[in-house]
């Protein structure tokens, strides 16, 4: 069965979230009933879309209105959002909790499909196992929050860290640092994952080792300015959604 194409942001509706299942009845509870409930103050007659995490979603009415949850009763058919193509992942150098929470809630908004954290030589953040499971815990967090702000149907995945010999092996991944070139001069994906992963370094940039490792990919400019960590990757997914958009057109 072939679903229609639409975004939900587009829909009429007050609020988004999500459920894993997309049924004519659903009920939210758990801290998405208690947001909707108890901050936002929804009310029963009031529409909200509801997806799914992989790109369904529908829209649904309050039936009913409990401490901290909520009954929706379907009003649409489930619903396909488009998938933006080429898709746009980010790899992010390690850096302090704070900036890293801001990346992914601000590049969720625009649509990134992935996040992988990288390990680089200059980075001063390193993570043990557990420091890392629970990092990419309140990362997911991070995204799924900010997916429902913005009202998109994908939730993007948070990746464990991997090394920068790792993605040097990679055909998709376009470098982005200051003096690179116009995201014009970035040649459409070869691979068959239709996907760019853009990479950013910390803000002490990439050791020597990882420059020759690294210097044979295409690198797209930042503008003449130091971005600082959190600003760059924020930046270069912004430049290279944009891009994708006219990937499509042409």
């Amino acid at each position: 069965m072939t679903r229609p194409l639409a975004w939900a942001a587009d829909a009429d509706a007050t609020a988004h979230t999500f459920a894993h299942d997309l049924g004519d009845v659903v009920e939210i509870g758990g801290d998405d009933g208690h947001h909707l409930q108890r901050v936002r103050r929804l009310r029963t007659g009031e529409c909200i879309t509801v997806a799914d995490g992989a790109g369904q979603w529908r829209r649904y009415e309050i039936e009913s209105v409990d401490a901290g949850s909520l009954r929706l009763r379907a009003v649409g058919a489930i619903v396909v959002e488009p998938e933006l193509v080429p898709r746009v992942s980010l790899a992010l150098a390690l850096t302090k909790a704070g900036a890293l929470d801001t990346v992914v809630a601000r590049c969720t908004e625009l649509g990134v499909a992935r996040v992988a954290l990288v390990n680089a030589e200059r980075c001063v953040v390193r993570w043990d196992a557990g420091q890392a499971a629970r990092a990419l815990t309140r990362l997911r967090a991070t995204a799924r929050a900010a997916a429902g702000q913005s009202r998109r149907a994908r939730l993007p995945e948070i990746a464990a860290p991997v090394d920068i010999a790792a993605l040097a092996r990679r055909r998709d991944v376009v470098v982005a640092e200051r003096g690179g070139a116009p995201s014009d001069a970035i040649a459409p994906p070869a691979g068959a994952d239709n996907e760019w992963t853009v990479l950013v370094g910390p803000e002490g940039g990439f050791a020597p080792s990882e420059r020759a490792r690294l210097g044979d990919m295409p690198h797209l400019g930042l503008g003449p300015h130091v971005l600082k960590a959190e600003t760059a990757p924020i930046a270069a997914v912004a430049i290279l959604i944009e891009r994708a958009g006219r990937v499509c057109r042409e």
